[in-house]
């Protein structure tokens, strides 16, 4: 129970850590300073940790992984459609 509780408070820290980027983007809709390839490496090392929550979870366990991996998830996908938005601009 103790490890599910700071999985969950962790995996929050992580999604809340993004705020700030996209908050800069939205602020000054300039992204030349990041890197897409980059982001999309990240999108495909959460995406394969999901398909692994989504096991455990299949198997009685990880639920707490699984949330806040889909929030990473949905943080990170925001970032590269701001970064494909942005990035001719």
């Amino acid at each position: 129970m103790i490890f599910s509780i700071l999985q969950l408070i962790g995996g929050v820290i992580l999604a809340i850590g993004w705020i700030p980027q996209i908050l800069q983007i939205m602020k000054t809709k300039s992204v030349r300073d990041l890197s897409l390839k980059s982001y999309l490496f990240m999108l495909l090392g959460i995406g394969l940790m999901e398909i692994y929550a989504i096991d455990l979870v299949g198997n009685g366990s990880g639920i707490a992984f699984l949330m806040t991996n889909s929030l990473s998830l949905l943080v990170v996908l925001f970032v590269i459609m701001l970064v494909l938005r942005y990035r001719n601009r």
